[in-house]
């Protein structure tokens, strides 16, 4: 199954500002999408590959800063790039913690603004790259049993064997057992890659984040 490629996105209500991106998109070789307004692109199935939005941030009706707060709302991953003509610093510094790519005042450079662009596609990918990585990374802890995950959880807190037995009622040998099956279901040979694919699993990542520290 093949990857869906980039998609760049612009939402303005000036129609000659959407006709001009559009042609400074295509000139590089972008895929585009031009929309009116933030409520008709919210309509639209969400890109499945990387994804870039350009957005006005003064727009009647949903304007950009609403459009952020709504791609956030929804777990959205689309990269923003505002771009405005009526911009304050603290919208800018708003938009920036909430993790836009950008913040551009009109009229800015073509360069600029294509710059902004790479940067969120690629952003993108790794943002699409970590969550493939997440997934795949649950799947094989699914595999598990709740015992065999009871003991990971204290493993990866850099717990011995004889702890985790002392501390889940069981003997050390037994502990052993599990551990052995734990690593060999998961794939991994040393407790640093058990702590590593925890992490890629957003399972006790606080603790194995401490003991990936020490190792």
């Amino acid at each position: 199954m093949s990857v869906p490629g980039p998609m760049v996105f612009v939402i303005d209500d000036d129609e000659s500002v959407r006709k001009g991106l559009k042609r400074l998109l295509a000139a590089h070789d972008y895929k585009s999408e031009m929309f009116a307004s933030a409520a008709d692109f919210l309509t639209r199935t969400p890109h499945p590959g990387p994804a870039c939005v350009i957005v006005d941030v003064k727009m009647p009706g949903l304007n950009g800063m609403d459009l952020q707060d709504a791609l956030i709302l929804r777990h959205r991953e689309e990269q923003l790039v505002f771009i405005t003509g009526h911009g304050n610093i603290p919208m800018c510094a708003r938009a920036m913690r909430a993790g836009a790519v950008d913040f551009l005042p009109k009229p800015f450079k073509p360069r600029q603004l294509l710059q902004c662009v790479e940067h969120g596609l690629n952003r993108s990918i790794e943002q699409r790259k970590r969550a493939l990585e997440k997934e795949g990374a649950r799947c094989l802890l699914d595999s598990l049993t709740p015992r065999e995950f009871e003991v990971l959880e204290l493993v990866i807190t850099g717990m011995l064997n004889k702890q985790v037995g002392g501390e889940l009622g069981m003997a050390e040998k037994t502990v052993k057992v599990h551990r052995g099956r734990v690593m060999q279901k998961l794939g991994v040979r040393s407790v640093p890659e058990l702590v590593r694919l925890a992490q890629r699993a957003g399972v006790n990542t606080a603790a194995a984040a401490r003991h990936e520290t020490k190792v």
